[in-house]
């Protein structure tokens, strides 16, 4: 019996690619969404080898449509006189209702459109989106504060456990 392509690892349904690992650190994420890209050839491959980076990326709403700003993908050597811009603007794909959704949240004062992560979906490439709100150096320490002591707490448990 034959295995089907979704039973090996390198085909499976969803593959975490890249991620912002800053963005719940300094934002507190208010609502997420999954965007699909629009990609050139060269991109995807480059995508699927991992050469990407969202950390300093953005999204902004013009005209009603969401575009990906800083987001760097990096040249696909085998791709020669077809190759990208690596930091080219990327449109992302939405549903018209999402899209104004999204264009309200982020006009509203103090809230931003930031990248999570992006990730291969059924073989597309997908990235999350949140709507977030910059966080001040105070409550990133109260925020520090209270999960060391949940972890305190957690592990008083586990050994009142045993």
């Amino acid at each position: 019996m034959a295995k089907s392509p979704e039973s090996t690892p390198e085909y499976s349904l969803s593959r975490v690619i890249c991620r912002n690992r800053k963005a719940k650190h300094e934002y507190e994420l208010i609502q997420q969404l999954e965007c699909g890209l629009i990609l050139r050839g060269s991109e995807v491959k480059s995508v699927r080898n991992n050469k990407i980076s969202i950390e300093e990326a953005y999204v902004q709403v013009e005209n009603n449509e969401v575009w990906l700003i800083g987001c760097d993908i990096a040249e696909y050597p085998q791709a020669t006189y077809l190759n990208h811009d690596p930091k080219r603007r990327r449109k992302l794909l939405l549903h018209k209702r999402e899209r104004e959704k999204f264009a309200k949240s982020s006009q509203q004062k103090g809230l931003t459109l930031i990248p999570l992560d992006v990730h291969l979906s059924r073989g597309l490439v997908k990235v999350t989106v949140a709507v977030a709100k910059g966080q001040k150096e105070y409550d990133k320490r109260q925020r520090i504060k209270q999960d060391s002591a949940n972890r305190d707490i957690q592990q008083a448990m586990r050994r009142g456990k045993n």
